[in-house]
């Protein structure tokens, strides 16, 4: 239990897919190199972080290899990594408590899959699933799945927002007591307990139920991560997490104020939509050590990473821009719109030259970054949590495994200290960790169920 429970407690999410966003964290001396796909080491990096109370292991995803020249692209140690919906149900066999939290497209995938995907992870985990919703920025993958072209990006939110209301629909086609398994009857489920869903949409049409029993937390937490208005108001008409994108605690606060409100103009309550800034986190022993670890990381990012990795950001080739000028104009592109507007304001507000940026992306691709002992960067994090910046953060390692070993060893007693994160887990789903309600049934939240979720 938290020594002062009567205080915010920040959440944590441990971003674990890549293992480390760094372009350099695999040439840290010391580093798994593989660490990104050996389950060997996943499984130990999943039970440490279990181990310090996180709430969820997250899995970011890509359905192509990422839009950037060869040079660039053979230096990437992401570039071969376990698909999420295999990888994660063989880390619930070997965690109790910990959130496991995978990435699917709305664009390039079924709602029928993705709802039986993660119904069976919840089940299969003991109720700890969530569903990270994206709508893909990489245009290649559309060249994956029989499309000239990546769908537009207003087109792409639309189909986002049906979607989610297909497996939503989906996974309340049971309820949760509709398999009765009565032996002596012979009946395996009450069908007055069944729904087919008979979805006609813009997009898709579906019939239902789906062919797995509701799962365990009525729905996996639904977690976004788009900053566009698009984006924000997806996330506020259906998201439980959102994880952020912004650099200053002024930007957070403004961009949390905006979800909030926006989450109660639609009815939701504030309380339950989560806002969890992505922050790279580098411990030393002092502030000054920790910085010389990261310039020392940062050393190990080869030119030609960093120019891709900008031309990723940005939707647009850099490699002919003039690298020691301001950015020039950016063309609109069909890539993310929050990303690319992320490094424009850092040019023309605070001067970044087109050089600058590409060494800030090509490290860490220019997110959120705590660089100091563990009380720096708890003093760091209780700021932004006690001044509305956030609800918690989504937790990004330099290198692999000590990243994690030094935050969970250093990090996590400090803010246990201070009453901000919890000492052992006090529940054991994903949303009881979160604090998040189980969602109402929609065919069947007005009739009395032996399972149901008394709060």
């Amino acid at each position: 239990m938290s020594s002062n429970p009567s205080r915010r407690q920040l959440r944590l999410g441990a971003f674990m897919r890549p293992v480390s966003i760094h372009t350099g964290a695999w040439r840290w001396p010391g580093a798994w190199a593989d660490a990104n796909f050996n389950f060997g080491h996943l499984k130990q990096l999943a039970q440490t972080l279990e181990r310090g109370c996180f709430d969820a292991f997250f899995m970011a995803d890509h359905l192509a290899l990422l839009n950037m020249p060869i040079g660039a692209l053979e230096r990437s140690h992401t570039v071969s990594s376990f698909d999420p919906l295999t990888l994660l149900p063989a880390l619930a066999a070997v965690t109790e408590r910990i959130g496991l939290v995978a990435t699917a497209s709305t664009s390039y995938n079924e709602p029928y899959h993705v709802a039986r995907k993660f119904a069976s992870l919840d089940h299969l985990s003991g109720g700890r699933a969530g569903w990270n919703l994206v709508t893909s920025a990489n245009p290649l993958e559309a060249l994956n799945f029989s499309r000239d072209e990546h769908f537009e990006h207003g087109l792409r939110y639309r189909r986002a927002r049906e979607f989610f209301e297909v497996v939503t629909g989906l996974w309340d086609t049971w309820a949760d007591d509709a398999f009765i398994r009565d032996v002596d009857a012979g009946l395996v489920f009450d069908r007055c307990r069944m729904r087919t869903l008979d979805h006609q949409g813009e997009f898709f049409q579906v019939r239902g139920p789906l062919n797995v029993a509701r799962p365990l937390q009525g729905w996996p937490v639904i977690v976004q991560a788009g900053a566009s208005e698009a984006g924000r108001q997806l996330a506020a008409e259906t998201a439980e997490v959102v994880f952020g994108s912004s650099r200053a605690l002024v930007d957070a606060q403004a961009f949390y104020a905006d979800l909030k409100s926006r989450a109660r103009a639609v009815g939701r309550d504030p309380d339950h939509l989560l806002v969890l800034p992505g922050a790279f986190v580098v411990v030393g022993a002092s502030d000054e050590e920790a910085r010389a670890k990261k310039a020392r990381l940062d050393a190990l990012v080869h030119p030609a990473s960093g120019i891709a990795s900008l031309s990723v950001q940005l939707g647009t080739d850099a490699s002919g821009f003039e690298l020691d000028a301001p950015l020039p104009e950016i063309p609109p592109s069909n890539a993310s719109k929050s990303g690319r507007q992320k490094l424009v304001d850092l040019s023309q507000r605070e001067g970044y030259t087109g050089r600058q940026l590409a060494q800030l992306v090509g490290g860490n691709y220019g997110t959120l970054e705590f660089i100091g002992s563990a009380t720096t960067i708890a003093d760091h994090m209780q700021r932004w949590l006690d001044e509305r910046g956030c609800d918690g953060f989504n937790v990004m390692f330099p290198y692999l495994p000590a990243g994690v070993d030094e935050f969970v060893d250093q990090v996590v007693p400090e803010l246990q200290r201070r009453g901000l994160f919890r000492t052992a887990y006090e529940g054991r789903t994903l949303r009881e960790h979160l604090g998040l309600p189980r969602p109402r049934n929609r065919f069947f939240d007005t009739l009395p169920s032996r399972h149901q979720d008394p709060r």
